[in-house]
């Protein structure tokens, strides 16, 4: 046994349970290959899931031309997301964080399709002004065929989305977000991020419950590769010039337990569906578990095609539109956030200093804005999938969702291979999400690790948030007309604020824990910001590191850079302007001292 392994066999002999590739590692480019392909078959079904929810809605048929559409925007989104991802890993807040279709948006976006001039209108009798394809009178009153159809709807939602993403822009840019972080704590982030997973509760059954049996297969194929198997070796033919072709042991099961479960509840749907078990009437429920239902989606793709900002035409902006997606922006910003933190410590990384969120937001609000542009049907924002993902596969390499942001790319562009994607059964999906979901609640909860929860303020605190924050939007989704302002604008807004536990918990929470009467120490601020140093050897410099992992890889030193909020000097700068105010403060105590000491000694003897 090598020295690595006597190592390994000692970290978990003791219970550490370190990374196997860290946020600034590099694995060999097979491995990011490997790795970035695992990320993207966990994301792929969340990511195709609201155009496709929302293709009805646009008026997209289920003829060749409305399937052709559904082709051309997942292919879009795909795109649009690598380039977020990239963007995101590298210039914002460099955390292996995927960005993917937001369901923040969901309601805004129906709430605009559902307006009267919005509607989808019926087909005109065949032949129609000599036409062979199939015409529409839409409700503008133009004639228009399919294409036009659902092309015109897009551009209204995603004008509106694109300039409703320049308020996120702005609020990571001038460091509003940054700044609110002084007044969240570990008990608003506990609930925050906990609340992430635990509402979607009923999407992890949803999807499974169209065949049980395969989704707790999957399920089982990804506890036994990640819990039971992680520490077993198979072996693996490799190459170098050194040894030539050799053997080595290789842990894939501790290395790629999604992939594995997703290989296996794959397998078992085409065997599933090659012998017609489950059943190929669409109105049977098990018909959704079939692999072979979105076979027309591979048909109507081309090979190549390359997406680009305004291929829908220009986007029209609507101002409810863009007060409705602000709502969807705040609610995305929140959610985000706790997702920063979620991933720190899953990549055992330092906290995201001010900046770095800074920069994350704004990002995100870029990506938004490019989603806008070229026409997704939705936004982006971080995927909570992917981090729970990191915690399952111990690989938390920034390279490797910069791999997998190219792979996307790739994918929306050959949209044959894309598209084949698309075609992952739902109990597959549901599966993998009862394992990740269940994760994500875990890691948020973790956080009270810090918090004194024998102190009443915080059980109070804690279990009143993490209530509310199921019930209020549980509510809300259940009487989106109960709420009347008197404006629908307003109405818009406050439902989808009000539908997000995520954001209904961090106001609650954040709320509470600042106004409850507390020290910092019950409040988890000091074990909080001192955990790090526990997580490290005792010869890493906390800082050094924390700039190695959040710093961007470019010199940002210049005149200016102090004066952004998005940049490290900016923090620098701030730090050392409390540390000259301690300097003088402690100046001017001793001066103090000084001359009264002087005034004793001048004192006759008999006063002093």
């Amino acid at each position: 046994m090598g020295k690595k392994d006597k190592e390994d066999e000692a970290n978990e002999s003791t219970g550490a349970h370190h990374l196997m590739y860290g946020l600034n590692d590099v694995p060999p480019w097979y491995l990011c290959i490997t790795f970035g392909l695992q990320h993207l078959l966990l994301s792929v079904g969340g990511i195709v899931g609201m155009p496709l929810l929302l293709a009805p809605k646009l008026c997209m048929g289920n003829d060749d031309i409305g399937n052709q559409g559904r082709a051309y925007v997942i292919g879009t989104l795909f795109v649009v997301s690598g380039i977020s991802t990239i963007i995101q890993t590298t210039f914002g807040n460099r955390l292996p964080i995927l960005q993917g279709s937001s369901f923040a948006f969901f309601a805004p976006i129906l709430s605009s399709l559902a307006l009267p001039h919005n509607k989808c209108p019926d087909p005109l009798p065949p032949g129609s002004f000599n036409s062979t394809t199939t015409l529409y009178n839409d409700t503008d009153g133009s004639i228009v065929d399919g294409e036009e159809l659902w092309m015109r709807r897009v551009r209204e939602t995603q004008g509106s989305m694109a300039v409703a993403a320049l308020f996120e822009v702005i609020l990571g840019m001038t460091g509003t977000v940054g700044l609110m972080m002084r007044l969240i704590g570990p008990v608003t982030i506990a609930p925050t991020i906990a609340l992430i997973g635990l509402d979607l509760f009923a999407s992890a059954p949803f999807h499974a419950s169209t065949n049980w049996a395969t989704a707790i297969f999957t399920s089982t194929a990804l506890i036994v590769s990640s819990q039971y198997l992680s520490h077993i070796k198979v072996p693996f033919f490799s190459f170098n010039r050194k040894r030539k072709c050799h053997v080595i042991w290789v842990p894939a099961f501790k290395m790629f337990p999604v992939l594995i479960a997703l290989i296996c509840g794959w397998t078992l749907c085409w065997i599933l569906t090659a012998t017609d078990y489950l059943s190929p009437d669409p109105a049977d429920h098990s018909y959704y578990a079939r692999a072979d239902i979105r076979i027309a989606v591979i048909h109507n793709s081309p090979w190549f095609r390359v997406p680009y900002p305004g291929q829908w035409g220009a986007p029209r902006v609507v101002l409810s539109g863009v007060i409705g997606m602000l709502g969807g922006v705040l609610g995305s910003t929140i959610e985000s956030i706790g997702d920063y933190y979620a991933c720190a410590k899953l990549t055992e990384s330092p906290p995201p200093p001010k900046h770095s969120i800074n920069r994350g937001i704004m990002m995100e609000g870029m990506g938004c804005v490019l989603a806008g542009l070229f026409g997704t049907t939705t936004g982006t924002t971080s995927f909570s999938e992917n981090i729970a993902a990191i915690g399952v596969t111990r690989v938390g390499s920034r390279r490797v969702l910069q791999t997998a942001g190219a792979l996307f790319i790739i994918m929306g562009c050959v949209s044959k291979v894309g598209s084949i994607f698309v075609t992952l059964p739902e109990p597959v999906m549901g599966g993998i999400f009862l394992i990740m979901f269940g994760m994500i609640a875990a890691v948020g909860l973790s956080n009270l690790q810090y918090v004194d929860m024998n102190s009443p303020r915080n059980v109070f605190a804690v279990g009143f948030t993490l209530y509310m924050g199921l019930a209020i939007p549980e509510w809300v989704k259940g009487n989106t007309n109960a709420i009347n302002t008197g404006s629908p604008l307003f109405n818009e807004v406050f439902t989808v604020l009000l539908s997000s536990p995520m954001l209904v918990s961090a106001i609650l929470a954040g709320v509470l824990d600042n106004t409850l009467p507390g020290t910092r120490e019950e409040r988890g601020f000091t074990k909080w910001e001192n955990s790090v140093a526990s997580d490290f050897s005792d010869n890493t410099d906390q800082d050094d590191y924390s700039k190695v992992c959040y710093n961007l890889p470019f010199s940002t030193n210049c005149r200016l850079a102090k004066y952004l909020p998005f940049l490290p000097e900016f923090d620098d700068r701030v730090r050392r302007k409390r540390e000259q105010e301690l300097e003088e403060q402690t100046r001017r105590t001793e001066m103090g001292l000084r001359e009264l000491g002087v005034e004793m000694n001048l004192l006759p003897s008999s006063v002093v």
